[in-house]
């Protein structure tokens, strides 16, 4: 038996082995990573950059990843700032390539075609291996990039994406944008040479939509660092004075109104929950939301606006402010599409051991809450569903705030862990290495 002393050194031994052995049997492999985000959009901090620290830190010795964003007015930058992102993601392997922000139309096709030449030249100037898409929409470029340089095509965070247009009311199912996305979503699919779904149901909507079967097909849902949302991020004293949280029940809600997510049905919930609890209830909503509609929402439903907090703050301050809450709210449309996505914000929730409200059918996780007892499903939108759930989380918060966080957090750990993308990326890219 190896003495527990000597295990650290065999570690770094076998880690520098195995490093030199990369380094003189494979050759670097080069990523093109293709969103449709813009930098500062939470897809991209959250779900996007961790997962390409995990292909680039595990990649062969001189790899590099190319990170494509597309920029939004609103969450833009200043010059010296753009720099020194390119400096800080430079440092670790990966190069920056932006382009502007347009909505289906023909400024976003001309944005576009001069995108795909630039990105043409970029894959084959710097030795592009894969191209790696964030998304069916970027899996649009991807795909034709991909068809015309014969570069493998990885589909990341792979869902419906065409039918929830259609869904939650942004596009009309005869019109022009969900006809083209949802046949490039078939040929997609058909030509990736890897496929990362967000639940295993997207198997079957592929071969029921689409009439394909996948072959290799992985499952990654929205993962959460552990590390960055923990315990220490509980009910820090100093922003509960500030914003007057102190021996309130906080619910919390970190996200947007509209599009995919409910708008007045979260009013008209916190409404039903501003009786069950009175004084004692406040809300924080951490959105950039425009605060002349959310003090609207208020008015339709005749809820209080003094009761609501609401503050935009760095993705790094998230945890902090999370962690103020006694439960979460996850308000994404019940539409049929959305049983195969992945709310990022529920891991961020459960990591903070946050009991969830979510309507039903919603990813796995509506089922997960409902199965582990770890909050409400919401069984309708109607005053009697939201009754019953405040009622839910109500008896949950009353139970010790150590057990509840214990039980909730391995919700996180076993549905959320950065292992299971490390797995994942393990299969799509064999280069990296085995633990």
């Amino acid at each position: 038996m190896v003495h527990r002393r000597y295990r650290g050194a065999i570690g770094i031994i076998k880690s520098i082995v195995t490093r030199l052995i990369l380094f003189f049997v494979n050759n670097p492999i080069n990523i093109l990573a293709i969103t449709y985000w813009s930098y500062r959009d939470a897809l991209i901090q959250t779900a996007t950059l961790p997962h390409l620290w995990i292909i680039q830190r595990r990649l062969p010795p001189g790899s590099k990843i190319y990170l494509v964003t597309l920029e939004k007015k609103d969450l833009g930058f200043l010059s010296i700032e753009r720099n020194q992102v390119k400096l800080d993601l430079s440092a670790r392997g990966i190069e920056w390539i932006s382009f502007h922000y347009a909505p289906f139309g023909w400024n976003a096709f001309l944005i576009w075609t001069g995108a795909l030449f630039s990105l043409g030249y970029c894959i084959f100037r710097n030795k592009i291996n894969f191209i790696h898409c964030w998304g069916t929409p970027a899996g649009v470029a991807g795909y034709l990039l991909s068809i015309l340089s014969g570069r493998k095509l990885v589909i990341d965070s792979y869902e419906p994406h065409a039918e929830a247009m259609v869904e939650n009311g942004t596009w009309a199912k005869s019109g022009l944008a969900f006809r083209l996305l949802f046949w490039f979503e078939k040929i997609q699919t058909r030509h990736a040479h890897s496929i990362i779904a967000t639940t295993e149901g997207v198997r079957q909507y592929a071969k029921l939509k689409y009439g394909l079967d996948i072959n290799r097909f992985f499952v990654k849902p929205a993962c959460v660092d552990l590390q960055l949302f923990s315990e220490k991020n509980i009910k820090n004293p100093e922003l509960l004075e500030r914003y007057g949280f102190v021996n309130k029940i906080v619910c919390v809600y970190a996200g947007k109104f509209g599009g995919i997510y409910l708008e007045h049905e979260v009013f008209d919930f916190l409404k039903v929950a501003t009786t069950h609890w009175g004084d004692s209830f406040r809300v924080l909503l951490l959105s950039n939301h425009p605060p002349d509609a959310i003090r609207e929402y208020c008015a339709r439903t005749g809820m209080d606006p003094a009761i609501l907090t609401q503050i935009f703050v760095k993705h790094a301050d998230i945890p902090d402010y999370l962690g103020l809450g006694d439960f979460a709210i996850t308000p994404v449309k019940p539409v049929p599409t959305k049983q195969y996505c992945t709310p990022i914000k529920d891991g961020e929730y459960w990591a903070l051991g946050l009991p969830v409200v979510i309507p039903a059918n919603i990813s796995d996780d509506s089922r997960i809450i409902f199965e582990n007892d770890c909050g409400a499903v919401l069984d309708g939108l109607d005053t009697k569903a939201y009754e019953k759930a405040v009622d839910q989380i109500s008896l949950l918060i009353s139970k010790p705030r150590a057990e509840r966080f214990n039980k909730i957090r391995a919700l996180a750990k076993k549905f959320r862990s950065f292992d299971i993308a490390e797995r994942v990326y393990r299969e799509v890219y064999p280069a990296m290495p085995q633990d």
